[in-house]
């Protein structure tokens, strides 16, 4: 049985993808592979597509960093597997958390905290509730103190 030859040249199936999302260059690969377009053809469609500038990593992830960082309540952990599982280097993925750690630290109190109060209840048990958070891959310094504030919150109320 022939393989069957996609019928858009890789370049402009490429754009297309590119079109629509930020696509590290790892992933756009795997996409054209799996459309079945051959090495050379995707060699050549990424070199073009980063000589034009409309495939950077380092500007991609950085992006997607800074979005998931400000608007998102992911730990910085959380976004960085998120990152890597979309094919951006750990390296590159690492160089984008920011250098302040007590800017990164106030960001991770107050992401927890945004997650406990659209999630959980404030009856449930302590220990469940530091369980879940350390599961979101938030730091013990974040979670004891997000946990007993949002505890704390709930005594006040009455």
């Amino acid at each position: 049985m022939k393989s069957k030859r996609p019928l858009k040249p890789a370049l402009v199936y490429a754009v297309d993808l590119l079109a629509r999302q930020d696509y590290s260059e790892n992933r756009l690969r795997e996409k054209l592979t799996a459309k079945g377009y051959e090495d050379e053809e995707i060699e050549a469609a990424v070199l073009r597509l980063q000589e034009k500038h409309y495939l950077n990593d380092e500007e991609s992830c950085g992006r997607r960093f800074r979005y998931l960082y400000t608007e998102s309540s992911y730990s910085v952990r959380q976004i960085c597997v998120k990152l890597m599982e979309r094919g951006y280097a750990s390296r590159l993925v690492k160089s984008c958390i920011p250098e302040d750690r007590e800017e990164v630290s106030q960001r991770e109190y107050t992401a927890a905290l945004r997650v406990l109060e659209s999630k959980y209840r404030r009856s449930q048990d302590k220990q469940k509730l530091l369980a879940a958070m350390f599961r979101r891959g938030f730091p013990s310094s974040s979670v004891y103190q997000a946990v007993n504030d949002f505890l704390t919150d709930d005594e006040e109320e009455y």
